[in-house]
């Protein structure tokens, strides 16, 4: 099969070339990929890390070629949304059909792509927040790809949403269409204590973001992209004065049970336009290179996703 094999020497670190064919455990299904969007941690952590040749990639849509052996799962010919640690920078891609979501046919298979990381990561980190109406929701690094995600799908569960952006007068009308009820610059120019915060930025932007919470609150610790420590300064985490019994908890989206009907849930609200799936820059996987570009960059506000085709040099494009 085809495939997007990590190569230090190539440009952006990836090449096209040629990997063996998957072979399918007992519970998996072997899918057919049709796109595939890219993560900032796969760019970042990932291809430093990978092995010359390795095939990675966390999200992919595509069609099942064929069913797992176990019976579980959709069946031969089903559009799907699929989850994994790696592989889905390939032609074909084996995955566990509990990490496998039914989608509609006919949708846009870049929109269901963005689906597995960004989407299911906000909804996940949400419910660790507990119920969302009528309570106040805070969310860092909005205009990334798990940002925008959190922000449409606490405001459609009735919170309240504080959106946090590095350029309120850039982004705030963009977050604003998406549900955020206000837009700051950052967590300390938040008007009133918060219910919950998801916190996708890390550093000193989760330790400002802490200090939001009323009592009883919970932040969910998703993403890093500060790439720094946290330092928490002497009486942050003190319980008086309205603090008690505030929480600061990890996330790790494969260490949850139950994606699949997640997977197939948020892929039927993208293909119905109820979420907008963000997507910032797309191209052929021939042009994988300049996706990887676009995200290193750092300028690149929602998600690249690579369409893989039978031809070669259909190019890329951003989307405004």
């Amino acid at each position: 099969m085809r495939a997007l094999l990590v190569d230090p020497s190539a440009p952006g670190g990836l090449r096209l070339g040629t990997a063996p064919d998957p072979q399918p455990a007992h519970h998996q299904a072997l899918v057919r990929t049709t796109a595939t969007s890219l993560n900032a941690g796969e760019i970042a952590f990932g291809l430093a890390a990978a092995p010359p040749g390795a095939v990675l990639g966390w999200d992919a849509a595509g069609v099942v070629e064929r069913a797992a052996a176990d019976g579980t799962g959709p069946a031969a010919g089903t559009p799907v949304v699929t989850l994994m640690g790696d592989g889905a920078w390939a032609e074909l891609r084996a995955v566990d059909t509990a990490l496998t979501g039914v989608a509609p046919a006919g949708a846009d298979p870049a929109a269901l792509a963005t689906v597995p990381v960004a989407a299911t990561s906000a909804l996940r980190a949400l419910h660790r927040i507990g119920p969302l109406l009528g309570r106040d929701v805070l969310v860092t690094g909005a205009t990334g790809g798990v940002g925008r995600y959190a922000v449409q799908l606490a405001r459609a569960g009735g919170a309240h949403v504080v959106a946090c952006t590095g350029d309120p007068g850039a982004h705030g009308d963009l977050l604003r269409r998406l549900g955020a009820h206000e837009v700051v610059g950052t967590p300390g120019e938040v008007a009133r204590p918060v219910d919950g915060v998801l916190d996708l930025v890390g550093g000193d932007r989760l330790v400002e973001a802490y200090g939001t919470l009323r009592e009883g609150g919970t932040l969910v610790a998703v993403g890093h992209a500060s790439g720094r420590g946290e330092d928490f300064p002497f009486g942050a985490l003190f319980g008086d004065q309205g603090r008690h019994d505030r929480s600061l908890v990890t996330f790790f989206l494969l260490g949850c049970a139950g994606l699949d009907r997640d997977l197939g849930r948020l892929a039927h609200r993208v293909a119905a336009g109820e979420l907008d799936p963000g997507i910032a820059w797309r191209g052929d996987w021939s042009a994988a290179a300049d996706a990887v570009a676009a995200l290193r960059s750092g300028g690149l506000h929602g998600k690249a996703v690579l369409t893989f085709s039978r031809r070669r040099g259909a190019g890329a494009r951003p989307v405004s």
